[in-house]
């Protein structure tokens, strides 16, 4: 028997296969959240353009202002959007937030700190300064967030809404993007039923309800997939070949989850052999054991590549921690994303976990309001309660045991499903 293939060194091995798909597509900022950027985005401007005020309230020289109390005259008033005149010395003027500090000014006194007085005739009237300013204070200077030439988004970078108003503050209204991957999604198994197409109180003996093609799909597409939803195939051998034929034509990724053991009713493998290449792999994670990686050809001419295949566990935290772990790193770098890996956080156990086990374990967790972490009574790869109870895992290594108040290494769901 071959020994168990590390979590570790099977997502190396998922990701030296995982070549990004190259094509790129131009979509508007306002449509390109959640996309992969395909190129740098570099800056044609700096930002702030000029040095402005970070303040509503009065540019000043500080030499013009040796002590508390002293009085100018307001010899301008400068709004957001429009640049003043040079400020003549012994002159304050009034200005408000983003607008352009005037030549001459050193330093911006917030309204707070002054009194405005009646006085000049031009209207404009005159400021009392109760504090003494230092030279610089509440001046945003030019190019302190963005040089002019500068890379502000990398390719491969993800688009959060804060990137999306970074990219428009240099002018971008157009994103050049990596296109989508295209998923094909099967489940395999004559005992699963739709929900809708049966009622529960006429389930047939053996029959359950397909759960997993509900959260399967919905993660491929938070990660931006365009998923072809195949259904249900039934358990027959040339039923599968003519599925995984059919989708591994027009898709970058077929993902199937169930069928891939080597029963007598086990008709991934053999189908897949029959179009193209398959490696099962025995993980070494609890839950989540079996595991496949397969390509098939697509038909047509030589320069028509192939599809990629995977196949998930039928349990369902089996299935939903396979893909959260390997197929979404596999996805996202198809995308051109680089860091694909989640990221852990220490956090201290309030359960005890006393039995190791040779696996690496993910045990379903939440925090609780001491800031702890709370165990699932029931940790068993077919109770999807323990995933949408917990907000994420604790990822124990193999051999490990968790006594309370122990440091564990804890990963959000947020993080998995993002």
């Amino acid at each position: 028997m071959k020994p168990l293939k590390p979590l570790d060194e099977a997502l190396a091995d998922l990701l030296t296969r995982a070549v990004p798909l190259g094509d790129a597509e131009t979509v508007t900022s306002f449509d390109a959240d959640g996309r992969v950027l395909a190129h740098d985005c570099v800056s044609a401007l700096q930002v702030p353009p000029e040095d402005n005020s970070s303040m509503d309230g009065y540019a000043v020289r500080c030499a013009d202002v040796p002590s508390a109390g002293v009085v100018l005259p307001v010899s301008q008033r400068i709004p957001a959007g429009s640049a003043g005149d040079a400020l003549a010395p012994g002159t304050a003027a009034r200005i408000f937030t983003g607008a352009p500090v005037p030549a001459g000014a050193d330093a911006i006194l917030m309204q707070e700190d002054c009194e405005a007085l009646p006085g000049a005739a031009d209207g404009l009237g005159q400021v009392r300064i109760n504090t003494v300013p230092k030279s610089g204070q509440w001046i945003r200077r030019a190019g302190e967030d963005i040089t002019r030439g500068a890379v502000v988004l990398s390719a491969g970078t993800r688009l959060t809404p804060a990137e999306l108003g970074l990219a428009a503050s240099i002018g971008l209204h157009q994103l050049q993007v990596a296109r989508r991957p295209r998923v094909a999604l099967f489940s395999t198994g004559d005992e699963l039923v739709m929900p809708g197409e049966v009622p529960p109180e006429q389930m047939r003996p053996g029959a359950i309800y397909n759960s997993n093609r509900f959260f399967l799909r919905a993660m491929l597409l938070r990660l931006g997939c365009e998923v072809t939803d195949f259904g249900i195939v039934p358990d027959r051998r040339e039923a599968t070949i003519d599925a995984l034929r059919t989708a591994s034509a027009a898709h970058d990724l077929i993902l199937t989850s169930g069928g891939v053991s080597v029963g007598e009713e086990d008709h991934i493998k053999p189908a897949v052999e029959a179009l193209g290449t398959l490696e099962l792999w025995q993980l070494a994670m609890k839950p989540g054991k079996p595991f496949a990686y397969g390509q098939i050809p697509r038909s047509g001419n030589d320069d028509s590549g192939a599809a990629h295949f995977m196949g998930l566990p039928g349990n369902p935290v089996s299935s939903f921690l396979t893909f959260a772990l390997l197929v979404r790193p596999f996805v996202l770098r198809l995308q051109g994303v680089k860091d694909v890996a989640p990221q852990s956080i220490a956090a201290r156990a309030d359960f005890a976990w006393p039995k190791a086990d040779k696996r690496r374990e993910f045990l379903r967790v939440r925090h609780n309001a001491a800031g702890g972490l709370d165990l699932f009574h029931n940790q068993s790869s077919g109770v999807l309660t323990s995933a949408a109870w917990g907000d994420g895992v604790v990822d124990n290594p193999a051999g490990q045991t968790i006594a309370a108040d122990d440091t564990v290494r804890f990963i959000a769901f947020a993080e998995l499903l993002s």
